[in-house]
């Protein structure tokens, strides 16, 4: 090559160098953001989801986007994650929509409800059904975008310090259990208290509540609850999928680049998939060594079931009456569970029963 064309090339190479620089800088800038987790370090599968997703959003923008995430109390309590998150105290917090039925009780649906979608139904809804358009046009209200960041998997109904065998065990029984659960519950002559998962352990002890949920067997031993309560009932109809969303302040969000918007999805999106495999890894040992060591496991019986189904019933009609919101959530999520549940029978209830009732035949 001649040297006046070599020039002419280095310097074109020069200048294009120069303006991609600057440009993919701007599109990278480095931004440190706090997340406020409603969970304690001690729950390191449901804590650990916020560490999770921070740990995903940082190596994907090689340490430019740092999210440093703060247990329950440390700089917010749990049960406030959304309304600092609301107010822009923190841009972020990982939490569960059914926290905040206090404001209104369509936040639930978004979470779970009593007898509604179990988990894969949850996500098929949220990301195939409209759930996510619906979702997000209802949090934007409060200032907010949702992403889904993790899941528990069907929960247990919790821990008895006696046995329930009729509705009529469930009458003035003072239970740890929130939200729209709580209000079902109450139908039915339980009195809920709500407590954050650690005070749970010794209101249990102290005798101050006769019950208690949280979430399954991994967490909840390590909560200690098999010491002082004997009965561990199944299952927690009130959570067959519980989704845990990382909610982002929606001013905060618009201001990111449109990458950074991209990974923070794709980060949320594989913290939901981390978390509920990972329950599903660690509850089975959990539970074999709760029976072991005494814990007295027991189904719900269909008395119980169908009473609370039916003061579910009811209570979705009372809300839906006075409020609008929760009448569009939770009549298209119950329109998509009727369909999910149709094909549910065909093929996965039929194969998950014959393949429980041949595990035991050796």
């Amino acid at each position: 090559m001649k040297r006046r064309e070599f020039l002419k090339v280095s310097a074109v190479g020069a200048a294009a160098a120069a303006v991609a620089s600057p440009a993919i800088a701007q599109s990278s800038p480095e931004i440190k953001w706090r997340m406020a987790s409603s969970f304690p370090k001690s729950l390191d599968t449901i804590y650990g989801g916020g560490e999770y997703l921070a740990k995903q959003v940082a190596e994907m923008t090689d340490n430019k986007f740092q999210i440093q995430v703060f247990a329950a109390g440390e700089l917010v309590p749990g049960l406030q994650a959304l309304d600092a998150t609301s107010n822009g105290t923190v841009e972020m917090c990982h939490t569960v929509a059914y926290y905040y039925v206090g404001k209104d009780p369509t936040f639930a649906i978004y979470a779970s409800v009593p007898f509604g979608l179990n988990a894969r139904q949850q996500n098929s809804w949220w990301y195939q059904g409209g759930g996510m358009e619906l979702g997000n046009e209802f949090f934007k209200k409060y200032g907010v975008i949702a992403h889904p960041a993790g899941n528990t998997g069907t929960q247990m109904g919790g821990w008895f310090r006696k046995e329930i065998k009729t509705v009529a065990d469930l009458q003035g029984l003072k239970m740890r259990i929130g939200g729209i659960a709580g209000q079902v519950l109450q139908k039915v002559g339980v009195v809920p208290q709500q407590l954050a998962g650690g005070d749970i352990y010794p209101s249990l002890e102290k005798g101050t509540i006769d019950a208690a949920e949280w979430v399954g067997p991994y967490d909840d031993e390590k909560l200690g609850f098999q010491k002082v309560a004997k009965y561990y009932y199944y299952p927690g109809f009130w959570e067959g999928g519980p989704t845990v969303h990382a909610f982002t302040n929606l001013e905060k969000y618009n201001s990111l680049p449109k990458n950074y918007q991209a990974i923070l999805a794709n980060a949320a999106a594989n913290t939901n998939s981390w978390m509920a495999a990972r329950y599903d890894m660690q509850n089975p040992t959990a539970l074999k060594r709760l029976v072991a060591s005494g814990t007295q496991l027991r189904p719900f019986t269909n008395d119980v079931l169908d009473a609370c189904l039916k003061s579910t019933n009811e209570l979705w009609a009372e809300l839906s009456a006075k409020n609008p919101d929760f009448k569009k959530s939770i009549d298209a999520m119950q329109a998509y569970r009727s369909d999910q549940y149709l094909w549910w029978q065909v093929a996965e209830y039929t194969f998950d029963s014959f393949m429980i009732r041949s595990r035991t035949r050796g």
